[in-house]
């Protein structure tokens, strides 16, 4: 199983996310604030700004103080098998 640093220390099965999203528009609203009153949410901002929101295949909520690209960037770098090095010459 593995995991993917969310901000702060705290980590997310990388296998359980299905989809990470910006937290401005009205429908993710609603949903972070539906979660929160479910007991649903889990907030890993420590404090912070929240700037990408997590939805996992059990519909938990994780916010995180990462930028989406950030999160998508260390998914991609998780998902290489330790023999597959990345193309770093590839155009």
């Amino acid at each position: 199983m593995k995991f993917i640093n969310v901000g702060f220390g705290n980590m997310v099965s990388s296998v359980r996310i299905v989809t990470i999203v910006n937290p401005d528009a009205a429908p993710i609203k609603r949903v972070i604030s539906d979660a929160r009153s479910k007991n649903e949410l889990i907030d890993a901002t420590c404090g912070r700004k929240t700037r990408a929101v997590i939805v996992t295949d059990s519909e938990l909520i994780v916010l995180s103080a990462l930028q989406p690209e950030t999160l998508v960037n260390r998914l991609k770098n998780d998902n290489l098998s330790d023999d597959e090095e990345p193309d770093l010459y590839e155009k």
